[in-house]
């Protein structure tokens, strides 16, 4: 009795060993999927250098072409009004001609959009490029977190289709660093040198992104079994986890009943429906929140706050970009460990708090004459703050969460007509945050954008499922409900008995 106590007490912790083994292995971060993601997130820099040099750019822009407050907003925001065009149009084109091509065709447009902004000689040529550069921008946004999403392993997907969100602030710290090294410079010289700097990384971006494979699932979308095969080998730890793989990706687009996509989208059942108000909503107030308003007009901000220095607008809008790089490097390293749901709801009620913050400083500073450094150092750290929980929630999270919880099928025009939104509000809120703000100042502002993240808590709470760990093939029964994951289950027993 005694030896087979010992025996099965052996055995027990000889499998508890041998599966911590398996986790282990199966924790391991894939390299191919890995150097596959950045290739394609670097296209993200674009935008997020676009971001950070124009905040810097736009003061010497008015000096030297001599434009109004109204001409700087449609300057500003026009590049995310036109982004709607690229994002919209990406879902079919990536349908068409693949994931891999339609991001060189985002880096090839943008760089078309940096040289003409760069050698602008007058505000039109100066606003055809920025038209130009929004629309490889929609195509970048959509494209690069849906194909780290469809190449990556389901234990690693949060961290790999963070990466794009992480390049975005990457670019926006070069940008703020780039504004800084050039501000010295003549302002008919610098701010050119800002704006067409842009068009070394995009061939450089297109370039390199010939060099990785082309998306497993649209491979297998277009028949291409073999080399879908093949792409998954690499990107898995096993033989078997890729067989895996690519049987749950067949048996996805198999089951495909062949309507329209957007007949599909535009009459939606209650999964799909559930999906829509979900991905939607997460792009709405990832924008509404105004962050991308708060990083253009940052100098606004502070020169109404009393920092009066060009150098020092710049400087201290480095300082904010180092925080927000910093921060969606944690949330990345950690999305896959903790989930999206409680980072999202920490960063959104963070933000709430850093914009009330913000609020009070600026309220008190438009009613100061000696502008107290406390009440500047305030509205620097409500800043930092702010910028920083949008890095561990909404920034990452919302291009993680668009590109997974569609079906294969719908997943590009699904991500585009999420993406869509979220260009439309961000162009919206960027074109008229300096007319809003004069109206009732930059500190009632703020507080309007404080109460619009606690909306958005409340929004995610209710509305968004927790994704960690689920394959993409997984993740659409959780939008069901208990009578259609029945159905489902019946089906599936069906199949298995049949076959």
């Amino acid at each position: 009795m005694e030896e087979n106590g010992a025996t099965r007490s052996s055995m027990e912790e000889t499998t508890v060993l041998e599966s911590q083994q398996l986790h282990n292995t199966s924790s391991r971060l894939n390299k191919y999927s890995l150097a596959c993601a950045i290739l394609a997130s670097t296209n993200s820099i674009l935008l997020g250098y676009d971001i950070g040099v124009m905040s810097g750019a736009v003061l010497y822009i008015k000096d030297n072409l001599k434009i109004s407050s109204i001409e700087e907003e449609i300057l500003v925001g026009s590049l995310n009004v036109c982004s709607l065009i690229g994002s919209f149009a990406s879902g079919k084109t990536s349908d068409w001609i693949g994931r891999r091509y339609t991001i060189v065709l985002s880096a090839i447009t943008f760089l078309i959009g940096a040289l003409l902004m760069g050698l602008a000689p007058s505000f039109p040529i100066l606003m055809a490029g920025r038209v130009i550069a929004g629309i490889g921008v929609g195509y970048s946004l959509m494209i690069a977190p849906v194909y780290s999403a469809e190449v990556s392993p389901a234990r690693t997907r949060g961290f790999l289709t963070s990466l794009p969100e992480v390049f975005i602030n990457v670019g926006i710290l070069l940008g703020y660093i780039f504004n800084y090294a050039f501000s010295s410079l003549p302002p008919h010289i610098n701010w050119r040198l800002m704006l067409g700097l842009a068009a070394l990384p995009a061939v450089a971006i297109a370039l390199g992104v010939m060099r990785m494979p082309e998306s497993p699932r649209w491979l297998v979308m277009k028949g291409r079994i073999g080399e879908a095969k093949r792409v998954l080998i690499k990107t898995s730890e096993s033989e078997e986890e890729a067989k895996q793989r690519l049987d749950e990706i067949t048996k996805a687009v198999s089951d495909w009943d062949g309507k329209g996509v957007w007949k599909e989208i535009l009459r939606p059942s209650k999964p799909l429906r559930r999906i829509l108000i979900a991905a939607v909503g997460i792009n709405f107030f990832m924008q509404a929140s105004g962050n991308d308003a708060v990083v253009y007009y940052t100098p606004e901000v502070f020169k109404s706050a009393g920092i009066r220095s060009r150098k020092g607008l710049v400087g201290v809008t480095v300082i904010m970009g180092i925080a927000k790089t910093s921060f969606v490097l944690v949330s990345a390293i950690f999305l896959d460990h903790y989930g999206r749901r409680p980072l999202l709801l920490l960063g959104t009620s963070g933000m709430a708090f850093s914009l009330a913050g913000l609020g009070l400083g600026s309220t008190f500073l438009e009613h100061s004459h000696k502008k107290p450094l406390w009440a500047i150092s305030l509205c620097v750290l409500a800043v930092c703050a702010d910028v920083s929980f949008f890095s561990i929630g909404l920034g990452p999270i919302t291009w993680v969460y668009s590109s997974e919880i569609f079906p294969l099928r719908l997943r590009a025009q699904g991500a585009a007509l999420a993406v869509s939104v979220n260009r439309l509000v961000s162009g919206v809120v960027s074109m008229t945050f300096l007319t809003i703000s004069k109206k009732i100042t930059f500190g009632g502002m703020f507080f309007v954008l404080s109460g619009i993240m606690v909306t958005a808590t409340i929004f995610f709470y209710f509305f968004l499922v927790e994704t960690k760990g689920k394959s993409l093939e997984e993740i659409g029964s959780l939008f069901e409900d208990n009578e259609d994951q029945n159905k489902h289950k019946v089906r599936e027993m069906r199949e298995t008995s049949e076959t």
